[in-house]
């Protein structure tokens, strides 16, 4: 069977199952997660599903369930991902059900190897719901989802099925859906990111250490076509700088003597274009709100602002420079830039050649307005 009807076949399934007849809360496995791996040695395909019965929740008027809710991990191995799933039927009572599925968890190894198959058979499969959450983890999918949240709350607590901030997110990295994925990861210029998903067992401690999951970085694509991993802190700096409604905060050294640390509301990142050019060559300024949060070291409100401003212009050139480094265009420059010079795009596009060279930024201009002081006095020059 060719793979990619396989994973059609295999995608399509999630709402067949469970629409033949109605069936009590209790009498159902949910499947709230789906994990997917790649054998290279054998070459199968390796599908994980995370299942919940919620008879005890039923039981609840509201709150927390006064028992451990469990949650089973199922896997199958098969040359095509329907087959894998297939497996699982037959050995699984109460049976299971794909409605309620929320979060789709790729391998490391899946997309090294086939991040584009994938990506693009999930992406036209009309029967996948596209709000669906996408991360990618280098962890052991079975041990991620036997992973439970703290306090003995259930899976479904984790980050694996965080809801979007309402309002400003600090200083971590927001889920991403698999639609605002796609939107991104089909554009001819600019990147798409899905979060990675890490377990930490340094943080928490009950009788013993207690792993929890945060998201650790992104996997990063351009151009259809998986590029690398991003660590915690490039990521979270990329979306502050992009993203909206982010708030970052950020340490102020002179050198190694650290004499400051302020809270930095979302920049406005204004692009400027130099014309009549036949690839992006721009320019990038930006606007930042900040308050101080801890003071340090007695100096100057515009020597404060200075260092503020020369650290952040150099985080800014290094994670350019590392993007193009690797071909990724991790502030999006080129995104607007094609639009807007079509016939430079398309000659542009025909030479096959990455858009961006490390001298097509020349120049960033940070502007910082201290805003609230917090009850700490500065002198002013």
């Amino acid at each position: 069977m060719n793979r990619n009807i396989g994973l059609s076949v295999f995608i399509s399934i999630f709402l067949l199952t469970g629409c033949g007849g109605i069936k009590n809360i209790q009498d159902l496995t949910y499947i709230v997660a789906i994990g997917m791996d790649y054998d290279e040695v054998k070459d199968e395909y390796i599908v994980y599903l995370q299942g919940l019965n919620f008879a005890n929740v039923a039981k609840q008027d509201g709150g927390k369930p006064s028992e451990t809710i469990p949650s089973f991990v199922g896997s199958a191995r098969g040359k095509t991902l329907n087959l894998a799933v297939s497996e699982l039927y037959s050995k699984s009572e109460p049976p299971i059900y794909f409605g309620h599925v929320k979060t789709l968890v790729l391998s490391q190894r899946l997309i090294n190897r086939k991040s584009k198959e994938i990506l693009e058979e999930v992406a036209r499969n009309k029967s996948l719901r596209h709000r669906l959450r996408i991360v990618t983890t280098e962890e052991n999918i079975e041990e991620i989802f036997a992973v439970t949240a703290l306090f003995d709350y259930p899976a479904i607590y984790t980050v694996l099925f965080k809801e979007k901030a309402i309002g400003t997110a600090q200083d971590e990295l927001e889920p991403t859906t698999l639609l605002y994925f796609l939107r991104s990861y089909y554009e001819p210029m600019g990147i798409a990111k899905i979060p990675t998903l890490t377990i930490d067992t340094s943080s928490w401690r009950s009788d013993e250490e207690y792993p929890v999951l945060y998201f650790g970085g992104y996997s990063v694509f351009q151009q259809q076509a998986f590029i690398k991993n991003i660590t915690l802190e490039d990521a979270v700096l990329l979306d502050w700088l992009v993203e909206k409604e982010i708030a970052l905060n950020h340490p102020v050294k002179d050198g190694e003597e650290l004499i400051a640390a302020v809270k930095l509301a979302s920049p406005k990142m204004k692009i400027t274009y130099d014309k009549n050019k036949t690839e992006p060559s721009f320019s990038i300024e930006l606007s930042v709100r900040a308050d101080l949060l801890e003071k340090l070291k007695d100096v100057s409100v515009d020597e404060l602002k200075k260092l503020l401003e020369e650290d952040l212009k150099r985080q800014v050139l290094t994670l350019y420079e590392q993007g193009v480094e690797s071909k990724m265009d991790l502030l999006n420059a080129g995104e607007k830039w094609y639009r807007e010079h079509p016939k430079a795009y398309k000659e542009l596009k025909d030479s096959h050649k990455f858009y961006l060279q490390k001298d097509s930024l020349k120049e960033v201009k940070v502007n910082i307005q201290i805003f609230h002081f917090n009850s700490y006095e500065y002198e002013k020059n």
